[in-house]
């Protein structure tokens, strides 16, 4: 049982009451408030993407057992304690699947997320397909999306909130025109910790 401290609690009750009106459904609202919450703004409401029962999706997978896989271990020591509260699900980072001594094209994380897809995908397949979480890197994002093309395999989930300017307005319009399931923050915002949050907010719904 998760037990939520008093301040949560309260911070999360004042973003309730300043809201402006909107058209989430309940699951959508629980990943708004926590990314209010995060990231101390609430003009992220605009940015927020979901596509359609992309929530509904996630928790059956949760509730199933899925693996959640990360570009970054920043993203993955976030949300595993609250996996582990919650159903027990693995969280794995592409960094796992990388040389650090060695140099890769085009990134390490790249190359990672494809490598740990390709594991993760056939352990797991006609049990729960992982859920993908980007917070750091559009490289990865855009790799991923380029083996799943090439593949019958699709993730529950894509998380698609990397951070910053070189290619990532590019790799999360990409995700939204593909025929995944996906939540993105649009413009060059993101991050491991929005990711996270993300992440944890659907866990949490969960239970």
């Amino acid at each position: 049982m998760i037990k939520d401290h008093p301040i949560f609690i309260e911070s999360i009750n004042f973003i309730k009451s300043q809201l402006p009106t909107h058209n989430l459904n309940q699951l959508e609202t629980n990943v708004l408030e926590r990314l209010v919450h995060t990231s101390g703004d609430f003009s992220i409401q605009s940015l927020l993407k979901f596509s359609k029962f992309a929530c509904e999706d996630a928790i059956k997978a949760i509730v199933s057992g899925a693996p959640v896989l990360t570009d970054t271990d920043m993203a993955a020591v976030a949300i595993k304690s609250m996996a582990k509260n919650a159903h027990g699900n693995l969280v794995f980072s592409a960094k796992n699947w990388v040389n650090d001594k060695k140099e890769y094209i085009p990134t390490k994380t790249a190359y990672g997320i494809e490598k740990a897809w390709l594991e993760l995908s056939k352990k797991y397949y006609g049990y729960s397909s992982p859920i993908v979480i980007f917070g750091s890197s559009p490289t990865a994002l855009e790799k991923l999306l380029e083996i799943l093309d090439d593949g019958k395999l699709e993730p529950s989930l894509i998380i698609g909130m990397p951070v910053g300017f070189i290619g990532v307005e590019r790799s999360k319009r990409k995700l939204m025109e593909s025929r995944y399931s996906y939540i993105v923050l649009e413009s060059t915002r993101g991050g491991a910790a929005m990711a996270a949050a993300t992440m944890n907010a659907l866990l949490r719904a969960s239970i």
